[in-house]
């Protein structure tokens, strides 16, 4: 197999500039790149959350397992552009390295997928059924997430079964391929309101302060939750904010508030962990009126359990890049997270140590490799 070269479909899609929600430039070149690769394209808009959010399927073969290949194409904001070295919508090549937002996370990815798989059918593999690929690319991962991937795998479900899907987010941590991701950490978050009664700091005697119950509970928020699981880190909560907005010195204040997000591992289900927060919070609280508001919620823990996906995913990219990846639950969420409750998924991208920074940007050479891992990955997981 020649050398694959995604680089020209990255800087194409990198200069679609396409911050959340992404708008159809880029959906335009994804369409355009896997229809010319023989693909059936689909493209549909959702709009439960009021905000029309567009998103792409496309499906190859006619026969054999079922990989699906998933992403997204928009972007977080770049900031201010003067604190870049390169515009960061120009997709600009200086030596051996492309800059420009979504070049890490992840418009390279899904240009090396979208290569891997033009390549793939190419060898008329899909007209003699042996195997078939989709793709699923949403324009709101970085967004809500609401009218993304989650309404779209649900679409492409009712019409046809997946065998496996893997997620081109950067998972890698120093090189390529040292790093692949087979599940990740649930996420919950609230704000706790606690509410006393105001007066003169001299008279306490006549005021509630809800300050001490606030310190009280974030004490509580944070004993252990567990001490984790062989393939999870033990569930770690932190607050993120504590807010009085009191500007005076002599005035007890009426109400404060705290913020804290949760990450936990399968030791336990959303509905048990809200509960125990509960459980704290109104303990700690004691008489002070206490509020819980939840935030929606990003989805529990899960980790993929087929050991074939995993060895095939794990042999190819040892295969193409010469390290073995560490198979890993840790990080942030994905959209991942949607896609486990259909098939088995496995999450496999680039390095990741400029993502959502100024001067996003990776190597050519490793964007090269990581096109080369797909397009081994995509032979290992349909042989099956």
């Amino acid at each position: 197999m020649s050398e694959l070269d995604s680089l020209p479909l990255a800087r194409e899609l990198i200069r679609a500039e396409s911050v959340t929600p992404a708008g159809p430039a880029a959906f335009d070149l994804v369409e355009g790149a896997l229809t010319a690769a023989g693909f059936t394209v689909t493209r549909m808009m959702f709009d439960s959350a009021g905000t029309p959010i567009e998103n792409l399927y496309a499906h190859i073969g006619t026969g054999g397992r079922h990989l699906a290949l998933a992403g997204h194409v928009d972007v977080v904001p770049a900031g201010n552009p003067d604190a870049w070295s390169h515009a960061p919508f120009a997709a600009s090549v200086d030596g051996d390295t492309l800059y420009g937002r979504g070049a890490q996370d992840m418009k390279g990815a899904v240009a090396a997928m979208i290569t891997a798989a033009a390549d793939w059918a190419a060898t008329g593999a899909p007209d003699r059924g042996e195997g078939q690929l989709s793709f699923i690319i949403t324009g709101d991962e970085e967004g809500a997430a609401v009218d993304g991937t989650a309404p779209l795998i649900a679409w492409a479900a009712e019409r046809t079964r997946i065998d496996a899907a893997i997620v081109g987010e950067p998972t890698s941590v120093k090189v390529l391929g040292d790093t692949i991701k087979i599940g990740r950490r649930g996420s919950m978050s609230a704000e706790v309101t606690v509410t006393g009664r105001q007066g003169h700091v001299a008279y306490q005697h006549l005021a509630a302060s809800p300050v001490p119950a606030l310190l009280a509970i974030g004490q509580a928020l944070k004993a252990p939750l567990d001490e984790g699981t062989a393939q999870f880190l033990p569930t770690n909560l932190e607050i993120v904010s504590i807010d009085i907005a009191n500007p005076a010195w002599n005035v007890i204040p009426e109400s404060g508030r705290l913020r804290f997000n949760v990450r936990f591992n399968d030791l336990w289900e959303p509905d048990a962990l809200r509960a125990e927060l509960i459980r704290r919070i109104t303990g700690a609280a004691g008489d002070m009126a206490v509020d819980i508001a939840w935030q929606p919620s990003h989805g529990g823990a899960f980790r993929t359990k087929d050991d074939a996906l995993i060895a095939a995913v794990t042999g190819a990219i040892r295969a193409t890049t010469g390290v073995t990846p560490e198979a890993t639950t840790g990080g942030g969420t994905s959209d991942a997270r949607f896609i486990k409750d259909y098939c088995p998924v496995v999450e496999f991208g680039g390095v990741g140590d400029t993502m959502h920074q100024v001067n996003e940007r990776t190597s050519i050479a490793e964007l090269t490799r990581l096109t080369a891992a797909y397009r081994a990955i995509i032979d290992a997981v349909l042989a099956g």
